[in-house]
């Protein structure tokens, strides 16, 4: 994509170069900055105003998104397709990548009381389980997710392509102990509830009793070995989801979506 205005970059040009270390973890942290690859992405973080800069392929199939980014004042290059190729952990580049700035806030700096849902992933060590947990949260309506410090990196590229845009709507933490995060929600007037294959109570009675109706943390653990002992000991009650046919288990971002919308068809 050659308009006025863009300039053609290669692999090696220097903007290239300083946007692919954002490929790693130790760069993003320190820029405070991440790539967003895709057109759902791209536009979502558009909206968010939190695209630094944006990096388009040669052809000219995302002219609108330039556009829309040349006009809030962002720096837009055209890269040929070797060097967006650079950019990108996909075997099929998509054609259109954004540098953004991190959109995750401190624990104190949410407004609590005023949420209904929200999520807290712990030692989630899948990039794509936590970014199917984050779009699911979005299309639930939670408020926050909040990742424990020993989970994944939520601006992984993985992550943030699972999570198809949704990284930019509900709030984002990262990092703090997770205990500090439960009792910041219990103080708040939230109800902990703990997924577990040996809950105390079934999910579905939790609904018909019209308990979900409440303003709920749920909380989601490591996907091979679940939630640790101290995080279930703070739940307020450990729930199962009923399983009918003979599998041993659902799967991290199934069961998060079944605990969500259950959570959400309460709430609205």
């Amino acid at each position: 994509m050659k308009q006025p205005g863009l300039s053609l970059l290669t692999q090696r040009s220097p903007r290239v170069v300083s946007a692919r270390k954002l490929l790693q973890r130790k760069h993003r942290s320190s820029q405070r900055q991440f790539l967003a690859e895709g057109p759902q992405a791209v536009r979502e973080a558009l909206r968010k105003k939190a695209v630094a800069e944006l990096f388009v392929g040669e052809s000219d199939k995302y002219a609108d998104l330039a556009q829309t980014a040349l006009e809030q004042g962002i720096r837009v290059s055209a890269l040929d397709n070797s060097a967006l190729a650079t950019l990108t952990e996909t075997v099929t580049p998509q054609g259109i990548v954004a540098v953004c700035t991190f959109v995750d806030k401190r624990l104190d700096e949410l407004h609590i009381k005023a949420m209904q849902l929200a999520v807290m992933a712990t030692q989630i060590s899948d990039p794509g389980n936590a970014g199917t947990v984050l779009r699911t949260a979005d299309a639930a309506g939670a408020d926050a997710v909040i990742f424990s410090e020993d989970s994944v990196d939520p601006y992984n590229g993985k992550c943030v392509r699972a999570s198809v845009g949704s990284i930019f709507h509900p709030a984002i933490v990262r990092g703090g102990a997770s205990t500090d995060v439960v009792r910041t929600f219990e103080e708040a007037g939230f109800q902990i509830l703990a997924t577990t294959g040996y809950g105390d109570v079934g999910l579905f009675e939790l609904a018909v009793a019209g308990e979900l109706a409440k303003p709920t943390l749920w909380l989601f653990g490591n996907e091979a070995h679940g939630l640790s002992g101290e995080l279930l000991e703070l739940a307020h009650r450990k729930v199962a989801i009923p399983i009918y046919g003979e599998a041993e288990s659902l799967n991290l971002a199934t069961a998060a979506a079944v605990c969500l919308y259950s959570s959400a068809q309460a709430q609205n």
